[in-house]
């Protein structure tokens, strides 16, 4: 297998070094708009002793279809995996498709709220500019396996395994997750891109009940304390708008499915604030300065003036979980579960320099690559992580070094 890796931030830059440790691929192309961005995310897999000539570092703005699809073929790559955010994803996803290549993201084409009614109904959801194409990829008998990360991802396998495995029908498939990260020295520093953690966030988020299909509600909606595993304890979660919802519905029958984040009320004071100053904003806006006046989005303008999260692993304590709660019965008796995954910050540092939620949503694509490399996860069309058997990816994850656990109710 050869792979081009779009994307060299936290996340593109972990896979690397995640990727150098197994065998299963032949080449891994870094691409990145900054080469010296891709440029050191292969010298870093080098320097630690685990480079042996398969990473290799390009220049490709993600924006650009046609440089893109160009880049795949010239070094002749069998799957793009798309690391950048998702305002790049259409135009990957449709360069993987133009040179006959496979295609993998952690997060699907954006939304855009309903234009009268955003609270109740849903406008264009999350992924339906790909699902749209499903079409032409089986046609291609090419795979686009959309929303691998951890959540969307893990969570998913989760939730398809729940499914096969512990419960004979299922109420209701809750994604839950939360963190006891802190950060020295700052009194604001989201661990992931303030970008994705925006978008996110501020948009309606959508919940599915059967009977009633996907409908929305509004931001930061029917908050819940959900105790967390191995010391993270309780948290307050709230609807947030999320893929998995989107997915789960399509390959995995349940009654209601939800996404709920653990944010924290300091967290979700500080979004609303950069809302009601149009902060949160991806138009560019005129700014004049000493050099003339240049347009510039303030979205952007916010996330420069944060720290990267790639850089906050050294200043970073604690835990955060990706999990799945699902409720159901099982032999005729109710039963109660929640399937999760749990990374240490001081562990993903020591053994591969990452911090833990980057390093935890970059794991399983990595594990999917090896699964779609040996022909155990295969198929054409645009599919989620729950069309695939979840056994195989559980087990390799667990070989990664990386255990999943499961708590009764």
């Amino acid at each position: 297998m050869r792979v081009l890796l779009v994307g060299a931030g936290g996340v593109g830059t972990a896979i690397t070094r995640i990727a150098a440790r197994r065998s299963f691929f032949e080449a891994l192309v870094v691409a990145d708009r900054d080469l010296a961005r891709a440029e050191a995310a292969v010298a870093a897999v080098a320097s630690a002793g685990v480079g042996d000539g398969r990473f290799s570092a390009v220049r490709v703005d993600a924006s650009d279809e046609a440089a893109v699809t160009a880049l795949l073929t010239e070094r002749r790559c069998d799957v793009l995996l798309n690391a950048t955010d998702p305002r790049f994803v259409m135009p990957l996803f449709g360069a993987a498709l133009a040179a006959g290549a496979d295609y993998l993201d952690m997060a699907m084409s954006l939304s855009r709220p309903h234009p009268e009614r955003p609270y109740e109904e849903c406008g264009v959801k999350l992924g339906d500019h790909q699902f749209e194409r499903a079409a032409e990829w089986e046609e291609a008998g090419r795979l686009a396996l959309v929303g691998m990360g951890v959540e969307p991802g893990l969570s998913d396998v989760f939730a398809r395994y729940a499914a096969d495995e512990l419960f004979d029908a299922i109420e209701e498939i809750g994604v839950r997750d939360g963190a006891n990260l802190t950060v020295d020295g700052y009194d604001f520093a989201p661990s992931f891109s303030i970008w994705t953690t925006i978008e996110e966030c501020l948009n309606p988020p959508v919940v599915y009940e059967a009977g009633r299909g996907w409908f929305t509600t509004a931001p930061f909606s029917e908050p819940e304390v959900f105790d967390f595993p191995e010391g993270i304890g309780p948290v307050e979660c709230v609807n947030v708008e999320h893929e998995e919802v989107l997915l789960m519905p399509r390959w995995v029958d349940a009654r209601r499915v939800t996404f709920k984040y653990g944010l924290g009320e300091e967290f979700i004071g500080t979004l609303r604030t950069l809302h009601r100053l149009g902060l949160d904003g991806t138009d560019p806006v005129a700014v004049s300065g000493d050099l003339g006046t240049v347009r510039v989005s303030p979205r952007d303008v916010v996330a420069a003036c944060l720290p990267d999260p790639a850089t906050l692993g050294d200043r970073m304590h604690g835990k955060t979980c990706a999990g799945t709660w699902v409720k159901g019965t099982k032999d005729g008796r109710p039963r109660e579960v929640y399937l999760y995954h749990v990374v240490d910050n001081q562990w993903s540092m020591r053994e591969y320099g990452s911090q833990a939620v980057v390093w935890q949503t970059a794991v399983n694509p990595v594990v999917a690559l090896e699964l779609m490399a040996a022909g155990t996860w295969a198929g054409s069309g645009v599919l989620g992580p729950e069309a695939f058997a979840p056994r195989p990816f559980l087990d390799l994850l667990t070989s990664y070094g990386s255990p999943w656990g499961v708590r009764e109710s």
